[in-house]
């Protein structure tokens, strides 16, 4: 077992600090522009689209797993549902970023997913990313726009988040089987995050 600092993990386990924030107004947002050559645009992805952007963006850096954990059907019913829109960024004919926004409760949006491949980052197109969930998620009747980020994820998002507008309301800690061991992700994903075989 290795200490995270709050718990023994189990091995074969991954365990994470959750944050969930939240936004119950628009804030004032600050201006972003798209880098140069990079266009933002609404997608109707497959399942081949959908695991490949969400592996390239989260999975291989940041050990995102859980829509990849899922089976064709179920991840399929998401992604046709109608309270689901889904974003990307793209540059010279490739996309390279995630925005999912989940309005399927009634009253409340969800941004489910959010993310860069790493050619983005540094670029600006983080702010003008978010410029447009929050823009997006406000034009529909909610009070509530809501996010959930951990310790596994880039050490800049839980700041980038509040930083426009988000505030933390709770943190949870979470246990999941190591998607790495389970061949969902390959060994060399999330290397900042032990692997702590059984």
């Amino acid at each position: 077992m290795l200490k995270n600092g709050f718990h023994d993990v189990p091995a074969g386990k991954v365990t994470v600090v959750v944050t969930f924030l939240e936004m119950t107004a628009k804030p004032a947002m600050k201006a972003g522009a798209l880098p140069d050559g990079v266009a933002f645009r609404r997608v109707t992805p497959d399942l081949d689209w959908y695991r490949d952007i969400f592996t390239r963006v989260g999975g291989m850096d940041w050990l995102w797993f859980g829509r990849l954990m899922l089976e064709d059907s179920a991840l399929e019913a998401i992604l046709a549902d109608p309270g689901v829109e889904i974003y990307t960024l793209t540059r010279g004919g490739v996309d390279l970023a995630l925005m999912e926004l989940d309005f399927r409760e009634d009253g409340a949006c969800e941004l489910e997913y959010f993310g860069l491949a790493s050619e983005l980052i540094g670029t600006g197109a983080g702010r003008y990313l978010i410029n447009q969930a929050i823009e997006r998620a406000w034009t529909k009747p909610i009070s509530r726009f809501h996010l959930r980020t951990c310790t596994i994820d880039s050490p800049q998002a839980l700041g980038f988040y509040q930083h426009v507008g988000f505030k933390p309301v709770k943190q949870a800690i979470e246990i999941a089987d190591d998607p790495r061991l389970l061949g969902v992700l390959p060994e060399t994903a999330g290397s900042h995050v032990p692997m702590l075989r059984p």
